[in-house]
């Protein structure tokens, strides 16, 4: 029988469950923190990390991501996007289901499982898909974070856009609702209303703030009427953080992605298409009110929203361009460089990239640095910066909305299960990670 591993992490400034900082040490024994003090004693352990003048948080949990696998994998696949996902210090992440096939029964979930179980360098879960037909499937696949309901922004099977098909996904079972809130008829009469225009700049018009704010309210209004749980994906304006600041029942979460917050229409004259992505990018303003929104917790926590596309696939003429862009690695430097600017505290961003969401979804034994958790944490630095570099990204799209972008807080170590699974640019791709519980 082999001895456990053990991992000690000395010297780091380390964020407390509290949100304070100490300079210590910490022990990890196979898959958990088993110590954490100013200084640890111990004999031999089989690994130690000297990281004096470096940060210690949890991993990031990143709980929406397009990873594409199976059936789009030209333009990533579990494996690159796990990569990806442990050069950003994400050490967790919830897929979603609009993969080919799709993931909208037992059969397809557990085949993605047995996917991750042999690529994925970190810990993984998936969302079961709505469909108008496939409610028995969504009260019964496990394991899952939830159900995925896309309101608007998708074809085919995957569109739920009436309300009586919505009703009946919402008066059954218990298991949280995650929706894409876009109001279809909205985009499809401003789509013919635009139609000719090939300025990707259109995309934050036809899609615009009011399709959001239609979807929104009529998710809560059936939340409300079942007391269902219901998570809001990619919040994207001031009007949908207003109404939520207004009423937003115990039982309801909302995140908003690092774009949302950083970016908005002026980026299209910039980076054209590679801006384009649903939830569009909107004005400063709301920037500005998500920021508040997240400050102030009427937005819970942070997701990427990863969905990447090839560069020539992005080359496109809109609208034949894809929306989305990928963020898994540059998520975490990016909130740490607005902690640095002041627009938050690094304690927020610890809650928003792994408490909160650890908390929302039920996830056991995750986003915090104490005995008794899971040994998902990454080590940065925030005293360098370093810009976004096409060359240096690991996601097969290889590109980013955010290159050339001057950032802090990258991770220099990042630590899956008590195992090593990045450390100063390069992969321990031996390293496995878990499925997620959910409880």
């Amino acid at each position: 029988m082999s001895s456990p591993k053990s991992l000690l992490i000395r010297r780091a400034r380390i964020i407390l469950p509290n949100g304070e900082f100490m300079v210590g040490d910490v022990l990890t024994r196979d898959r958990q923190i088993v110590e954490v003090a100013p200084e640890i004693s111990t004999l031999s352990p089989t690994r130690e990390i000297d990281a004096t003048g470096l940060t210690l948080l949890p991993g990031v949990i990143d709980p929406q991501v397009h990873f594409r696998e199976p059936g789009l994998e030209h333009k990533e696949d579990l494996f690159t996007a796990s990569c990806a996902c442990a050069k950003g210090g994400v050490t967790s992440f919830l897929e979603m289901p609009n993969t080919r096939p799709l993931t909208t029964n037992q059969q397809t979930l557990d085949d993605k499982l047995q996917r991750a179980s042999t690529k994925c360098l970190v810990n993984y879960g998936f969302f079961i898909g709505a469909t108008a037909e496939n409610l028995p499937d969504l009260l019964t696949a496990n394991p899952t974070p939830g159900i995925k309901i896309f309101m608007g922004s998708m074809h085919g099977q995957l569109l739920v856009d009436t309300e009586a098909a919505l009703e009946a996904i919402f008066a059954q079972g218990d298991r949280l609702i995650a929706v894409h809130a876009e109001d279809q008829a909205r985009i499809n009469q401003r789509r013919q209303e635009f139609a000719g225009i090939h300025d990707p700049a259109i995309h934050s018009q036809i899609q615009d703030n009011q399709a959001a704010l239609l979807a929104t309210k009529l998710a809560l209004k059936l939340s409300q009427k079942y007391q269902r749980r219901l998570h809001i994906l990619h919040m994207s304006t001031a009007e949908e953080a207003d109404l939520l600041r207004q009423d937003k029942p115990s039982w309801v979460t909302a995140e908003v992605t690092p774009q949302h917050l950083v970016l908005n229409s002026s980026a299209y004259e910039k980076i054209g298409t590679l801006a384009q992505m649903n939830p569009p990018l909107r004005s400063p303003h709301d920037n500005q009110v998500l920021w508040q929104a997240l400050r102030d917790g009427v937005i819970d926590f942070i997701a990427t929203d990863h969905a990447p596309h090839t560069l020539a696939e992005k080359a496109q003429e809109y609208p034949n361009s894809p929306s989305g862009m990928p963020g898994v690695e540059t998520s975490l430097a990016l909130m740490l460089t607005a902690a640095m600017e002041g627009k938050c505290t690094i304690a927020q961003v610890v809650n928003w990239m792994s408490k909160a969401v650890a908390v929302a979804y039920g996830i056991p034994n995750k986003g915090a640095i104490a005995p008794g958790y899971d040994a998902d944490l990454v080590l940065v630095d925030l005293d360098t910066y370093r810009p976004v570099r096409r060359e240096e990204l690991l996601t097969k799209s290889g590109w980013s909305p955010f290159e050339g972008w001057n950032l802090t807080g990258w991770a220099v170590t990042t630590i899956v299960g008590g195992e090593i699974v990045y450390d100063k640019g390069k992969l321990n791709t031996e390293v496995r990670g878990q499925v997620l519980t959910f409880l």
